[in-house]
């Protein structure tokens, strides 16, 4: 079994031998948590899909939906419901009904990572996944990256390196089939304790991604034969 054989990872994916044991620790912990491969949330046919880093133990992998059940989820949520791109109310709970609207959200890495960091290997063991999913989302026309490691996922299942289009607050990238990938600090309980990051800012650069898909696609340009025979 490899990655790339689909954009869902099984229960019990057993790619990253430390991730696989983290969740059996947890599942011997806490039974009644979810405590797997946290699926994406939202539609496949959305045309933005916002990656985060990987589930928090207390949050996504305790619920089974991303951001939901931690601080990151407010933030981003609460940005979600203020653009229309979510309906209904957050609550912390994968039952509270919030659907969303022309979104998806997911994560780089499926599963949870001992002290919420996953290690460059297990990144790009699952980023088979995130490429299997992007591949599979036909209306997809931008990405919200939340954190540098989220911005490094995205590029790589775009076949681009990394080090050619650093990780910048606020930058919009182009990507190949005319996608557009915005970068964001992560949502997380220190960036925005520490005020990196405040929901101003957050706002800022969702209004601008948003902004630019909404805008008119630019002329073709003129091929250099159209130019010359004055076309």
């Amino acid at each position: 079994m490899t990655a790339a054989s689909g954009g869902v990872p099984p229960a019990d994916c057993p790619l990253c031998p430390r991730l696989a044991q983290y969740r059996c620790d947890n599942r011997s912990a806490h039974p009644d948590w979810f405590n797997a491969p946290v699926p994406s949330f939202g539609r496949l046919d959305a045309r933005l899909l916002i990656v985060g880093l990987a589930p928090g133990v207390r949050g996504a992998n305790r619920t089974g939906r991303p951001f939901t059940g931690d601080f990151a989820g407010e933030l981003l949520y609460r940005t979600l419901l203020a653009f229309g791109l979510a309906t209904g109310r957050y609550l912390a709970d994968p039952d509270d009904g919030l659907t969303l609207a022309d979104c998806r959200v997911t994560n780089a890495v499926r599963c949870v990572p001992p002290a919420n960091l996953p290690t460059p290997l297990e990144v790009g063991t699952c980023n088979g996944f995130l490429a299997a999913e992007i591949a599979a989302m036909p209306r997809l026309g931008g990405l919200l990256a939340l954190g540098g490691t989220a911005h490094n996922a995205v590029l790589r299942a775009h076949g681009l390196r990394p080090a050619r289009t650093p990780f910048r607050h606020g930058a919009i990238h182009a990507l190949p089939g005319e996608r557009l990938l915005a970068d964001s600090y992560h949502v997380s309980r220190l960036n925005t304790n520490t005020r990196r990051l405040t929901e101003a800012m957050f706002q800022a650069v969702v209004r601008d991604l948003l902004d630019r898909l909404a805008a008119p696609a630019p002329p073709p340009r003129p091929s250099p034969a159209a130019r010359e025979s004055g076309c």
